[in-house]
């Protein structure tokens, strides 16, 4: 199980860079539809397409990070993205009570993360430092 998750080397498959590119583009659609709504007070049935835009397109971009090496969940960025998806779907599962703010918080975190430096995004609080896969030896980064 350990190298299904954590494989010597990432895997690919034909198309990935265009597929994650195509939903970025989708996510984005769906972030911006959901902050419109938000901004000019639109009912939930308004802005619910786009929350569940950006929840299955987010998902979809995590399953193929996940799909590619797990190491992402180790690291900051995958960490920021799991606390996304979570204020998200409580917003899914709870429109009427839905506090928009929650999606201020989304776009801080996605901001904050996305343009940190690497050192940030790649950091692991499991190992204390940043790691990469050219770090990764068999599914530890210390080698062990």
């Amino acid at each position: 199980m350990g190298r299904w998750l954590f494989p010597p080397r990432s895997r690919q498959f034909p198309g990935k860079r265009w597929a994650k590119i195509v939903l970025r583009t989708l996510h984005l659609f769906g972030v911006a539809g959901i902050g419109g709504a938000y901004l000019y007070h639109a009912q939930s049935q308004d802005w619910l397409p786009f929350l569940w835009l950006t929840l299955l397109t987010g998902t979809a971009m995590v399953l193929i990070e996940l799909w590619s090496h797990c190491i992402w969940l180790l690291q900051l960025r995958g960490m920021a993205i799991l606390v996304k998806l979570v204020l998200l779907s409580g917003a899914a599962a709870l429109p009427p009570s839905f506090d928009p703010g929650v999606i201020f918080v989304v776009i801080l975190i996605s901001g904050i993360i996305s343009h940190a430096p690497s050192r940030q995004r790649y950091y692991s609080p499991f190992y204390g430092r940043k790691i990469t896969l050219n770090d990764w030896s068999w599914g530890h980064p210390d080698g062990d």
